[in-house]
């Protein structure tokens, strides 16, 4: 008799009233946060698809390494005067912005040098993944004696 005793509660005419109210109430309050969710979503969707189209419009360009921006960088970076610097850049050898390969001139005595992401200047050794010295294949093939 016992198990039935919560089943005759839910009879009684004010349990059912309150269980009605209560039901309601969580079922107002989940479509509630549905629609926020659905409603937060579809802003959130047009306003990145404004910012794709307005991205769009727009073409991106990389950078192109010039033999003046990189006799700035190399002055900088050797910390020369920029109206009469030592250090010439004679050649780009590679224009690639994230890694730029120019030949620099310095009494007389050539050199291969690097720039990184058109910012970072240096002349050491450079080697790729398979483990062959780019320096070296680049003053061989440029024919400079280091």
């Amino acid at each position: 008799m016992k198990k039935f005793g919560k089943l005759k509660r839910l009879s009684n005419p004010r349990v059912r009233r309150r269980l009605k109210i209560g039901l309601s109430v969580w079922f107002g309050i989940m479509l509630l946060g549905a629609s926020y969710k659905v409603i937060y979503d579809i802003g959130y969707f047009d306003a990145q698809s404004l910012e794709t189209t307005r991205y769009s419009k727009t073409p991106f360009v990389y950078p192109k390494q010039t033999i003046e921006s990189a006799q700035r960088i190399v002055t900088g970076a050797l910390k020369e005067d920029f109206s009469n610097p030592s250090t010439l850049v004679v050649q780009i050898i590679d224009n690639n912005y994230k890694l730029s390969t120019i030949i620099i001139e310095n009494n007389k005595q050539r050199k291969i040098a690097w720039i990184i992401d058109m910012r970072f200047f240096f002349t050491a050794d450079v080697y790729n993944n398979e483990g062959y010295n780019l320096t070296k294949g680049f003053e061989q093939y440029y024919k400079i004696t280091p």
